[in-house]
């Protein structure tokens, strides 16, 4: 059987369920930051999610990977180093340049330069349940604070 044949008949219902759960959105900055990271998340969908994640000085994070998403990382503001295991520089991005990072890949990064970081995070899933990316840590957290921010609280 191929994966065409494996996959459920699409009915009416389903078009229907789909086109009632599309939405827009829109990000604002932050205004008041008070911790070294702030992660706001901006949309959701069955199979992917999109954040921007604002990132000051002593918000870097450690060696990890996701065990249940890739991830699509895009500089808004200011710039980004991505790391692998050892330290090995995986990439530098200014705005408007961005890394994928695949499933189970390890990485960490950090923020670059003075400015703060602002970066969009678009995580696709590998099954429609998104209560967690299986985020695995490879090495002691490095975070000393994380604010997170709401889709309501992103509207506001």
């Amino acid at each position: 059987m191929t994966s065409t044949q494996a996959r459920k008949a699409i009915t009416e219902e389903m078009h229907l369920d789909a086109e009632a759960a599309i939405s827009a959105f829109s990000y604002k900055s932050p205004e008041k930051l008070t911790r070294p990271k702030t992660n706001t998340m901006i949309a959701k969908g069955n199979l992917v999610r999109a954040m921007v994640q604002v990132v000051r000085e002593g918000g870097e994070n450690n060696l990890h990977y996701h065990a249940k998403v890739d991830g699509f990382w895009f500089v808004l503001k200011g710039s980004a180093r991505f790391y692998g295991p050892g330290d090995d520089l995986i990439a530098e991005c200014g705005p408007q340049e961005g890394v994928v990072i695949p499933q189970y890949a390890r990485y960490w990064f950090e923020k670059a330069g003075d400015e703060d970081l602002e970066i969009l995070l678009v995580q696709a899933f590998d099954e429609g349940n998104q209560s967690e990316s299986g985020r695995t840590d490879s090495a002691p957290k490095k975070q000393k604070g994380i604010d997170e921010l709401s889709l309501a609280d992103a509207k506001s």
